[in-house]
């Protein structure tokens, strides 16, 4: 196998979780910046090190993602649709990254491996494609909107006779240990995404074995690129996230990030399924916001946002066989 083609690989997809970290960096911090429980600037460093904490929790979506999508791809034309996969997956990220629109960056990476699987000639279990993505894709929302408006309700009702002011203060302190829940779901989910492409491409290269664990390299070199992205911020999408849905308050910004949080590390350790963190904590600010009023959620933009994921993974599918074609026919 081609030394070169290994590295290229593993390089484009450690770029892949540095895109990955600045676009979805929003999603563990933009509730706590926006409702001025931390700075900015505390609030990324502090999601850079929960990231890389979260990165070393577990190793089940890893294998989800190795063994559980699409076959593993032999020789040259193997290496070549794992490069055209991510090739799809970091357009998109850019894209709506541009445009200030959270989607979700798993599902970008699940669709550049499908439509690259699939240019490739490389067999696609759709039974795991529809248990481990398409269903949690639809249902996780749906949990995250659900759960979030019952939090925020029971938030509500716990503290009907307290101090609003008061309240306010701690529920700004409770969102520290919030948010960092949220870093730390953030991490044990989308670095395992790209620890499971580098070990498929280093199954391809001969370098390790099908079902062998993941080397300790390549968990540090993921979590680090993400935790280095994280920093990077991404300000565009935060100013969706933190202020053009609704505008949070303390409390509502603890109960968003706690549902959050939850539903990542049950789905992680018990289904051991990608879910997006995008979707997810997108979906309980929805349903925290709701429990104001129903129009208090400025639905319009959120249904930009909702479209935006559908048309992700058939977006990035598209791109990556696209990019299978032109590296086919350049190099292979």
């Amino acid at each position: 196998m081609d030394t070169f083609a290994l590295v290229v690989t593993i390089g484009v997809a450690l770029f892949f979780t540095y895109t990955n970290g600045f676009h979805d960096s929003a999603n563990a911090i933009a509730t706590s910046v926006s409702t001025r429980a931390l700075t900015p600037k505390a609030a990324l460093a502090m999601a850079a090190v929960m990231n890389l904490v979260g990165a070393f929790l577990g190793s089940g979506v890893a294998k989800t993602v190795s063994e559980g999508l699409i076959s593993t791809p032999e020789g040259s034309k193997g290496m070549g649709i794992l490069f055209a996969a991510l090739v799809g997956a970091i357009t998109w990220n850019l894209i709506t990254w541009y445009f200030g629109l959270p989607s979700s960056s798993s599902h970008a990476l699940f669709g550049g491996m499908v439509g690259a699987a699939l240019a490739g000639g490389t067999t696609v279990y759709w039974s795991g494609v529809l248990e481990k993505i398409v269903i949690p894709m639809f249902v996780s929302p749906l949990v995250g909107l659900v759960v979030g408006y019952l939090v925020m309700t029971a938030i509500m009702w716990i503290f009907r006779h307290s101090n609003p002011h008061k309240a306010k203060r701690g529920f700004r302190i409770a969102q520290t240990v919030s948010a960092a829940g949220m870093a730390l779901g953030h991490g044990l989910q989308d670095a395992q995404k790209t620890m499971g492409i580098v070990v498929m491409a280093l199954v391809i290269a001969d370098v390790e074995d099908y079902g062998d664990p993941i080397p300790v390299w390549v968990k540090v070199a993921c979590a680090v690129m993400l935790s280095l992205g994280t920093y990077a911020g991404g300000w565009r999408i935060m100013r969706t996230l933190g202020r053009k849905i609704i505008e949070l308050d303390p409390p509502q910004g603890f109960a968003a990030e706690t549902t959050g949080a939850s539903i990542m590390f049950v789905t992680a350790f018990l289904f051991k399924a990608p879910i997006s963190t995008t979707h997810i904590i997108t979906s309980a600010i929805m349903g925290v916001g709701a429990t104001k009023r129903v129009n208090a959620v400025r639905w319009g933009v959120a249904k930009n946002i909702v479209l935006g994921w559908f048309i992700t993974m058939p977006a990035a599918a598209l791109v990556a066989a696209l990019s299978f074609w032109v590296v086919n026919l350049a190099f292979l």
